[in-house]
């Protein structure tokens, strides 16, 4: 399908679980001033006078892509956040190094009573220019039906927007003279996109990890608001391992070393096939349940309560339009909705990315390949880990004979949960309140994000996604960012910047 002049929804607007409580009937006018602070007229005001230079800011970042799969622009893209970081008002400012990529980190102390933790990343996925409508890293200028105009290009959504968005709330606060009300601590990585592998040695530095344990709680920005204005509020997130399975003749001691004539197939066994059957047995028949030996032995059943909220969620509808969105009829094993919502956030899932064998160019080429390449992602919940899953993983090849199947493990991290009555969750669910925008308590994101590194030892704090506005496209061409909203119930550039100005307020006013 060529997807040039269709708009898809963000991935994570489509995975999330869908586990939904409304937050209320009444929906409030939007985007109220904020509430507690009495220059909240003189922080509006700088946040529409800074504008301009915020979309300069987001549009020359785009122009920069951070591509850790393809070791592309990873000094640049860490040495332009730190400066990004730096202009936002951010000290003690450091590019942290690490066995991979760098990551960045930097505080505002303001001596205040709170903390408040953020979370950015500056890589993005790798894009092909030929599927794109404009290029992907001009940061075109685009209307949106049912939106408005937005920015289109590499990382607009995921996650340079809403991250450009709080920087924006940062330089209105302080264009204002206002008091900026809590204090700031700031972790960036560069290989989110890839697993984010050496992001664990970016936050356990001693002086980061000392800073980040006085956070009252840390988010990622994220612009979420479907056409309705909703908003979800997460209490967890899958965790993920990305990996290889190579089979190859020269691992296997047979077949061949090369790629060899097809013809030869009747005298050499086929490295390709192996895979193919080690493959298989790491599911079902069907290819929906995970078949590892073990898989399922930590698993955390949802709760009654998790249950509850997805099965209310899916009362709101949305099943035909997420079906003509993801472009399927039916959901797995023919399930109801609500029980599909279900399955999502509850099952941990083997999934095969991409196979890769001998040719495959334009028409045929008559090969028996010597190597063949699975890319695989596993989803995690909890209480998986990354570690026991890896482990699970190499024991089941090695007893199913498939010892000479390699595994690369590229990255990955645990699952993320968050207490529905922790100080962050309960600061997003009255931020939301006090802008009007209608907020749903969301069981699990399906999707995934390194959050368990702050929600785990040693760090161990709350972690969890928070922002208004809206974006698509992540990870797909012609990824977007809304910069002026048409429609009343979705923010644009100037009302997300105030939420996240509203946000923190709001923080420092929790009891």
């Amino acid at each position: 399908m060529d997807f040039r002049n269709v708009d898809r929804p963000n991935r994570r607007d489509l995975i999330r679980g869908a586990a939904m409580l409304g937050a209320g009937a009444t929906v409030m006018a939007p985007f109220s001033a904020l509430a507690a602070s009495s220059q909240s007229a003189a922080i509006r005001k700088a946040a529409e006078a800074g504008k301009d230079a915020a979309v300069k800011r987001l549009r020359d970042w785009i122009a920069l892509p951070s591509i850790a799969a393809e070791n592309r622009n990873m000094a640049e893209g860490a040495a332009y956040m730190a400066e990004l970081a730096k202009d936002a008002g951010f000290t003690n400012v450091e590019i942290v190094p690490t066995d991979g990529h760098p990551g960045v980190f930097g505080t505002i102390d303001v001596g205040a009573k709170r903390t408040i933790g953020i979370y950015f990343m500056y890589d993005v996925k790798q894009f092909d220019p030929a599927e794109w409508s404009s290029p992907p890293l001009e940061g075109k200028m685009v209307d949106k039906p049912g939106f408005g105009l937005s920015i289109v290009g590499r990382g607009a959504v995921n996650q340079k927007g809403p991250e450009s968005a709080f920087l924006a709330a940062l330089h209105a606060i302080r264009a204002a003279k206002a008091k900026l009300p809590v204090n700031i601590v700031l972790v960036c990585e560069g290989e989110e996109e890839i697993g984010s592998p050496h992001f664990r040695q970016v936050a356990t530095k001693p002086n980061v990890l000392a800073a980040l344990r006085k956070c009252d709680g840390i988010f990622i920005p994220f612009a979420s608001q479907d056409k309705a204005g909703t908003v979800d509020v997460n209490l967890g997130s899958k965790g993920i391992i990305e990996l290889e399975l190579i089979a190859s003749g020269e691992k296997w001691g047979r077949g061949p070393k090369g790629d060899v004539h097809s013809s030869l197939k009747a005298m050499i066994d086929s490295p390709a096939w192996r895979l193919v059957q080690a493959l298989q047995t790491l599911v079902t028949p069907d290819g929906n349940t995970p078949a590892i030996e073990g898989w399922f032995e930590n698993v955390r059943p949802l709760t009654d309560r998790e249950k509850a909220l997805i099965r209310e969620g899916a009362k709101g509808g949305g099943e035909a339009a997420m079906k003509q969105a993801l472009g399927v009829n039916v959901w797995i094993d023919d399930l109801k909705y609500d029980d599909a919502l279900i399955r999502l956030a509850q099952e941990p899932t083997v999934n095969i990315e991409g196979l890769v064998a001998g040719y495959t160019g334009p028409g045929g080429k008559t090969v028996l390949p010597g190597r063949a390449v699975a890319k695989l992602d596993l989803r995690l919940v909890p209480n998986q880990t990354r570690a026991e899953a890896e482990k699970k993983l190499r024991a089941h090849l090695d007893k199913h004979g498939f010892k000479d199947v390699e595994m690369n493990v590229s990255g990955g991290y645990d699952p993320t949960e968050a207490a529905e009555d922790s100080l962050l969750i309960r600061t997003e669910l009255a931020t939301y309140k006090k802008l009007g925008v209608p907020a749903n308590v969301n069981a699990r994101l399906a999707g995934s994000w390194p959050g368990a590194t702050f929600t785990a030892p040693p760090v161990s704090i709350a972690a969890g996604h928070f922002g208004i506005g809206h974006g698509s496209g992540a990870h797909a061409p012609n990824e977007y960012f809304l910069i002026d909203s048409t429609n009343p119930k979705v923010a644009g550039l100037v009302d997300a910047t105030m939420g996240y100005a509203e946000f923190l307020y709001t923080l420092a006013a929790m009891k």
